[in-house]
């Protein structure tokens, strides 16, 4: 089974989806979590998913296949245990343990931070690294792997996180000075050197080094460090060849450091940002006698590739290198598995849509016509030709009506028409909440009792009246729930959500949604990104009848909850036939009839969560600020057309703020509330330095992690808040209930309310 090609090109991927056809990887996960399995058993299933995948990327036709790829949460916790980079607080517990406690936290420790990989919306476990850290290799995860996959008959190429880019992820875990991960760097460099020589005896042809980082801006001393230490892993005299993968976007000033250094290859991104390295690549004279694994098929997208313009790219490539593989610009980890699993959607867009496994047959199809010539691959050109303009054409994409609408947007629409202070006081006299208002982000804890309706709801055993009726029953126990617990602004629980983008796509023209496009989002958090394919327009209204019923059961406000614009687009898959700031404005007006439907519904609160600002942000701070032009003026035309007394939130969460301050200040929200106690409120340093002038709300409990939060633990945050912004300060969550457990959100809540009390006390004495 093990092809070894010669043909002029070869086919192969960065990475792929790791959860599995049925979503196996979540279900033995949480089983062993909830001590339903053994560690024996979830190791098993990681095992067959690994022969599963592999055997499927053979079937397709790649010739040279990734390992160690696989992971059993996230790829940085990964090379965290791979380098012994693991807290003290973590040493308690062993094995699978010890490793989903760095995930997840435990009653006594909590887990490592988490954020956002570069502008996607995976997140990473952000490893933890002091002066006094000291690295210890424990290569067995990518040994075995390998050596599983050859048993199989697959000689693969282990994937690996780079040292550089291992560092630039992570945090100093110490409280002082001006340390930064990047000073390890040569205490690192012969953990790699050994690696690449154990990964030698093993039977090891390449490695693949991922360098992601290297696609941002990086000062030149970064750069120095850089050709210095692929220089140094190049000249292990055992090793294997090296291949250093960057993804999702241009190299820049990376590329000629890179390619001056005596590795055996480069992979790039040659979609979207990144087709600019193929002109860089050009410029530099190409990789002569080396390899170079040409990412031309869009690995972030679920768009069928435009065949004749990609092997046009790939024809390019091939000219610049002694070897050149046909691959998808990153890991597929970011699409889902398989469109043909999606009942319908294939048949009623043919052609329109690929998936992890389409585009390996992309990715085959174009080595082909490397190999043999583009005559070899003519009728597939021909489908793509056709599906293409198909896709362009239909009336499913354009609405004249839509257009019209977006283009006479002016700058009063973008204007509330008083400043903060103004409306502050006519919001305060309106709400009468006391200092320090406690609260939530929106939704409760998802029960197996509403999962179970929406099951029966889409196979027909339930009719919508009685769905409906059982989502009133949830909320009218959320909305006691909350008045018993003493929480000041209240919210329905979003029982009828299925997905906070998800469930107004299926409720808005110009987008389609999936039944089987599970993508990773964390751990076993999985979602199904829709389909943002066309114009986009609001039919009806969506959560005003909701909103209406949950505030006629308590005399305490309801927030109304909405998701944004920037958001709808960053969680969805955005059509690539126009820029995004057209698609946001679109999103945007849909979204503005909501609003104002809200507040003539009575709602005196409106939430217009944003959590994607952040990550959507370009990773070339020259592309920035045009983004943040429009992520701005679309949050601001959602919310632009509502009276002073009418209070707007917004919230964020688990993304690195700091290069967005002036943009979350221009957003002009009344209230922002976001991720901060997995940076022990950090954010609010940042934000009192920024001269944030609106109310705020920083997260004082993780509900990331099943640990409940004592109240001390949260006066404690709280006292950070208000030390920085006085009497502008909200006492909340960092995120939705959603995947929590009543009896824990229970007990936290309780503990917040009560910490909210107990500052309040204190400033009154």
């Amino acid at each position: 089974m093990i092809n070894k090609n010669s043909g002029i090109s070869r086919s192969t991927i960065l990475g792929y989806p790791r959860l599995g056809a049925e979503r196996q990887l979540k279900k033995a996960t949480e089983a062993y979590w909830a001590h339903k399995i053994t560690a024996e058993d979830l190791l098993q299933v990681a095992r067959q998913l690994r022969l599963d995948r592999w055997a499927e990327q053979r079937q397709a036709g790649l010739d040279e296949l990734p390992s160690n790829d696989f992971s059993l949460y996230d790829q940085m916790l990964d090379a965290a245990w791979m380098l012994g980079a693991i807290p003290d607080r973590h040493r308690g517990h062993a094995g699978l343990d010890r490793y989903f406690a760095m995930a997840r936290g435990t009653d006594e420790a909590e887990p490592l931070e988490m954020t956002k990989w570069f502008d996607t919306n995976y997140h990473y476990l952000v490893p933890e690294l002091g002066p006094d850290t000291e690295f210890r290799l424990d290569p067995t995860k990518p040994l075995a792997e390998f050596d599983e996959a050859l048993r199989a008959g697959y000689l693969t190429r282990p994937v690996i996180i780079g040292p550089v880019s291992f560092l630039l992820l992570s945090k100093p875990a110490w409280e002082g000075g001006d340390f930064q991960p990047l000073e390890l760097l040569d205490r690192l460099v012969p953990l790699y050197a050994e690696l690449l020589s154990r990964l030698a005896e093993r039977g090891v042809e390449w490695v693949q080094v991922d360098e992601p980082c290297l696609v941002t801006n990086q000062p030149d001393s970064v750069l120095q460090q850089v050709d210095s230490v692929y220089r140094l892993l190049a000249a292990v005299r055992q090793r294997p060849k090296i291949i250093i993968a960057s993804y999702f976007g241009r190299l820049g000033a990376a590329l000629p450091v890179l390619a001056g250094t005596p590795i055996d290859g480069l992979a790039l991104d040659l979609t979207g940002a990144g087709a600019a390295n193929l002109d860089d690549l050009e410029r530099l004279g190409g990789l002569p006698g080396r390899r170079l694994i040409a990412g031309v098929i869009d690995g972030r997208n679920i768009w069928a590739a435009d065949l004749p313009r990609t092997f046009e790219s790939a024809q390019r490539a091939a000219r610049l290198a002694g070897e050149v593989a046909v691959a998808a610009s990153c890991s597929l980890l970011h699409v889902p598995l398989d469109v043909t699993r999606d009942s319908g959607l294939a048949a009623s867009y043919p052609g329109w849509f690929s998936f992890a496994r389409q585009k390996l047959s992309e990715i085959v199809i174009l080595a082909r016509g490397l190999n043999e010539g583009a005559a070899a691959i003519a009728a597939e050109l021909g489908a793509s030709t056709d599906a293409r303009q198909a896709r362009l054409n239909s009336p499913l994409v354009v609405n004249p009506a839509v257009r019209r609408r977006a283009a006479a947007v002016g700058a009063a629409d973008l204007d509330r028409g008083s400043g903060y202070p103004e409306r502050r006081d006519e919001q305060r006299a309106q709400l009468g909440l006391p200092d320090v208002p406690t609260t939530t982000i929106g939704s409760f804890p998802q029960t197996r009792g509403l999962r179970r309706a929406r099951a029966k709801l889409r196979c027909g055993e339930l009719s919508p009246a009685a769905y409906d009726e059982v989502m009133r029953d949830e909320v009218r126990s959320v909305i006691t729930e909350q008045e018993h617990l003493g929480l000041d602004v209240l919210v329905h629980g979003e029982p009828e959500r299925n997905d906070m983008v998800q469930y107004f796509a299926e409720q808005l023209d110009g987008y389609v949604a999936t039944e089987q496009g599970w993508v990773q989002s964390y751990g076993t958090r999985y979602v199904r990104p829709p389909i943002l394919l066309g114009d986009v327009s609001r039919p009806a209204p969506m959560t005003v009848e909701w909103a209406r019923f949950a505030q006629s059961l308590t005399d305490r406000p309801v927030k109304g909850m909405l998701t944004g614009p920037v958001t709808m687009l960053a969680w969805s898959f955005v059509r690539d036939d126009q820029p995004p700031a057209e698609t946001a404005r679109q999103v945007a007006l849909a979204l503005r009839d909501e609003v104002t439907d809200l507040e003539a519904a009575g709602i005196k609160i409106i939430q217009v969560d944003e959590p994607a600002l952040r990550e959507t942000l370009p990773l070339r701070a020259a592309d920035r600020a045009e983004y943040l032009r429009w992520a701005v003026e679309s949050f601001r035309l959602t919310v632009g057309g509502v009276a002073n007394r009418t209070q707007i939130h917004t919230h964020m969460c688990y993304a690195e703020f700091g290069d967005v301050l002036d943009a979350i200040i221009a957003m002009d929200a009344d209230v922002i509330s976001l991720e901060a106690a997995r940076s022990k409120m950090a954010i609010v340093a940042d934000l009192a330095a920024a001269g944030y002038p609106n109310e705020v709300g920083p997260g004082v409990w993780d509900i990331h992690s099943p640990r409940v939060p004592d109240t001390d633990e949260i006066v404690d945050h709280l006292r950070t808040a208000l030390a920085a912004f006085g009497d502008r300060v909200w006492a909340n969550p960092d995120c939705g209930l959603k995947t929590r457990g009543y009896p824990e959100a229970r007990s936290s809540l309780a503990n917040l309310v009560a910490a909210a009390e107990q500052v309040r006390q204190d400033s009154a004495g």
